[in-house]
């Protein structure tokens, strides 16, 4: 009867209890084999019996109840625990799609203004320095004039430089017209130049064309890694290596400076947003299926970079070229 009332349910109790009435007035009550019961004790035994259990199968009942109650309530939390996990889930995606649609059109936005720099100002600038120095070459016999346009076509030369520097930093032409290591070249000279920090880069002659997007990236996380280094690691070396393997390509910063202090280390291992350029480089690294891994230690930082690349991309890419 305790096993029925606890495990069964209401109907094998029920059951059970008939069962055990019925035998126990046919096997145990005097006379035997017999459904006629001839002693009151007897009769109160039974009794007794029957409260008894009725009062086991009620409290068992009551039980599976609760458990029933307390099973539904479970999956309840659970399957709106599942519902909250989808929606956040989605807020994340809608954030990530938005965060490249930003990163994008700021690309976009940096290839135009290059363009519009070299191609409209540029010409501009070239045009008035060719008339100043015709007019240098009329005002010879008078050196004070000649010494101030000389000096005006100085600054027409400072300023054509500088609207390079800016067109170059915008969106480096060489990047679309002939690739990757020309344009990285190219920056890494002009950052030298400027920073002081000597930078080694370690990128094959052979390095085939990528797809647009993932040269665009590796080249952004470059710029962003050297900023970095120029800003907070305290260097005057920086080493960066790009190699390629199994549908894959990885790009290494390493600085030999100050390093990452351990608290702001864990913080972007836990929550992967130290800073905006860090958290900027790892949602453009996300959305073309790449990684960031960061590691820093009293003898500089590492910064590493994954992006998977297919061969049918390149070759693509190659031939457009």
């Amino acid at each position: 009867m305790a096993f029925s009332a606890w495990f069964c349910g209401l109907g094998p109790s029920l059951f059970s209890l008939a069962v055990a009435i019925v035998g126990a007035i046919y096997f145990l009550i005097q006379p035997t084999h017999s459904f006629a019961i001839a002693d009151p004790q007897q009769t109160l035994s039974l009794g007794v019996f029957l409260l008894v259990s009725t009062l086991m199968i009620a409290f068992g009942e009551m039980n599976r109840r609760k458990h029933e109650r307390m099973r539904l309530a479970q999956e309840n939390l659970e399957a709106l625990n599942r519902q909250q996990a989808a929606e956040l889930g989605t807020a994340h995606k809608h954030v990530r799609d938005l965060t490249t649609q930003v990163l994008h059109l700021q690309d976009e936005e940096r290839r135009r203004l290059a363009r519009e720099l070299h191609d409209g100002v540029g010409q501009l600038l070239a045009a008035l320095s060719m008339n100043l120095a015709s007019i240098t070459n009329d005002l010879e016999r008078l050196s004070k004039t000649a010494n101030t346009v000389a000096d005006s076509s100085a600054l027409v030369s400072d300023m054509t430089r500088d609207i390079r520097t800016i067109s170059h930093l915008l969106h480096p032409p060489l990047l679309d017209e002939v690739g990757l290591r020309p344009a990285l070249q190219v920056y890494i000279e002009g950052f030298a130049e400027r920073s002081k920090i000597s930078v080694d880069l370690d990128l094959s002659r052979d390095f085939a064309r990528l797809p647009r997007d993932t040269e665009t990236a590796i080249f952004r996380f470059v710029q962003e890694c050297l900023t970095n280094v120029h800003r907070h690691a305290g260097s005057t070396v920086a080493h960066i290596r790009v190699t390629r393997c199994d549908g894959q390509v990885e790009v290494e910063v390493r600085d030999q400076g100050k390093g990452i202090p351990a608290e702001k280390l864990s913080e972007l291992t836990v929550t992967g947003s130290p800073g905006v350029g860090l958290r900027g480089m790892k949602e453009r690294l996300a959305q073309l299926g790449g990684t960031l891994e960061v590691t820093s230690n009293g003898n500089g930082t590492a910064i590493l970079a994954k992006l998977p690349v297919t061969n049918s991309a390149s070759k693509s890419v190659t031939a457009a070229v």
